[in-house]
């Protein structure tokens, strides 16, 4: 269970980002953190033990912003295709005003070698799967999404094709508009998963 974060860790998370979004993921260390904020490294270390603390404070500052985003959709008494529409809209709105959360939220290749990270990944993309798959359910049981598709299918579809399209917009090292271009995806998903009448 996360507990609150103090003021200096919130102003690490950030600079971390900071750091991140110059010059990537790889050049996060404590040493260049230090530098960045200036102040000591062992100003750093009373805060966190290491790079892959900070890493996971980083996760669990998105965990924190995306959780409700999914819980609201779930609650909320739209029709399950707006829901949807809602979701990818929160996401592109939040990884627009946080580019530099990107490399950090889907960097499964730099921590493949790092279980606490791994496993925080998972426990964020299970949680937020099993949100979506409920909501999936609910639309094929209102007749709103196709119900001749396994609802697992569908929820690899749709969040396979988040990831995918936000990842092109930082690999294009941000060169479209992931707001704008976003909402052709969201047509297009819409009118892939829409219960045809």
């Amino acid at each position: 269970m996360s507990t609150e974060i103090t003021e200096r860790q919130q102003e690490i998370i950030n600079v971390s980002l900071d750091l991140i979004a110059e010059s990537g993921i790889q050049s996060l260390t404590i040493k260049n953190l230090a530098k960045k904020i200036g102040f000591a490294e062992s100003a750093i270390y009373r805060h966190y033990d290491n790079k892959i603390q900070i890493l996971l404070a980083i996760l669990d500052f998105f965990k924190q912003n995306t959780e409700p985003l999914f819980t609201n959709q779930l609650n909320s008494q739209e029709n399950a295709l707006i829901k949807i529409e809602n979701l990818f809209y929160s996401h592109f709105e939040k990884f627009s005003t946080s580019p530099s959360l990107v490399p950090v939220i889907f960097s499964e290749e730099i921590f493949r070698n790092e279980i606490e990270l791994t496993e925080k990944v998972k426990e964020i993309m299970n949680k937020n799967t099993k949100i979506l798959k409920t909501i999936i359910e609910l639309g094929q049981k209102n007749g709103e999404i196709r119900n001749d598709i396994d609802v697992s299918h569908l929820s690899v579809m749709i969040m396979g094709s988040l990831r995918i399209f936000i990842k092109q917009w930082y690999m294009s090292d941000y060169k479209f508009n992931l707001i704008e271009k976003g909402s052709e995806l969201i047509n297009s998903i819409k009118i892939m998963i829409k219960e045809q009448n």
